[in-house]
């Protein structure tokens, strides 16, 4: 199964839940792939991989084989696809291509069936590398953070998702939304969870990712949370998460 996690506003947590939740799939033993469509690349530093090394940019444009840009990580189960700096003008490049919205799509096809789970950190906008990432994703998680701005491009993002179920990929699903950056001590904070739980039209996860600094403090230094610290609020969260989700999806 392959999802895309996406929302187009920036510093909702997007990129650590792609990053944890991979993780913690590949260590409850399922083979997750993570791809990287972010031009600012930063679930590939956030696993230890340079910048600088070939990834999805070079796939998309011929200019690599995808099996030569797929990188093994800290366990055997989790290999990652990152991002690279030229990522930033594919738009741009494919803008006059044919059937420039299946890019991404037609390359996993060659590896979809490889793994149990392959999870795309999609960039914080409705581009056209975030198109990429829905055509070719099955399911949409949605990463939201718990403060006043949270709902706001949540209809715009639904609207994108509608639009491309109608136009270019009818069997695309919403997996449901998750809320992050979560302070049980802030009243503003529960206040954005129940009107979630009102008006989000889809499932809303019950695993809750809250405020940590050792979330935060990972990535800096290439590292999970789930090798960075396991034991960790953070840590806990997305382990009950990637749970969650894989008994959620055992029911469908």
């Amino acid at each position: 199964m392959v999802i895309a996690v996406v929302n187009q506003k920036g510093g909702v947590g997007k990129t650590t839940t792609a990053v944890n939740l991979s993780a913690y799939l590949a260590a409850l033993g399922k083979f997750t792939l993570l791809i990287d469509i972010d031009p600012q690349a930063n679930a590939t530093s956030g696993v230890g991989i340079e910048k600088n090394e070939k990834g999805i940019y070079e796939v998309i444009l011929n200019k690599a084989e995808i099996k030569n840009v797929i990188f093994d990580s800290f366990i055997h189960t989790h290999k990652i696809i990152p991002s690279s700096p030229g990522l930033a003008g594919a738009t741009v490049e494919l803008v006059n291509e044919e059937n420039r919205e299946f890019a991404l799509n037609n390359i996993l096809l060659e590896i979809k069936n490889n793994f149990d789970y392959i999870i795309i950190d999609c960039p914080p906008s409705l581009d056209l590398l975030t198109l990429n990432g829905l055509v070719a994703a099955d399911k949409v998680l949605i990463p939201v953070q718990a403060e006043y701005y949270a709902l706001e491009g949540l209809g715009s993002l639904l609207n994108t998702i509608s639009l491309v179920k109608d136009n270019l990929k009818p069997n695309l699903g919403i997996l449901g939304s998750v809320i992050t950056m979560y302070d049980k001590r802030n009243s503003l904070s529960k206040e954005v969870l129940n009107e979630m739980y009102k008006n989000f039209p889809f499932k809303i996860f019950r695993s809750v990712i809250p405020r940590n600094v050792r979330l935060t403090e990972a990535p800096s230094y290439g590292q999970t949370i789930l090798q960075y610290d396991p034991k960790s609020k953070g840590g806990k969260a997305y382990e009950r998460l990637a749970k969650e989700i894989l008994d959620h999806l055992s029911w469908q």
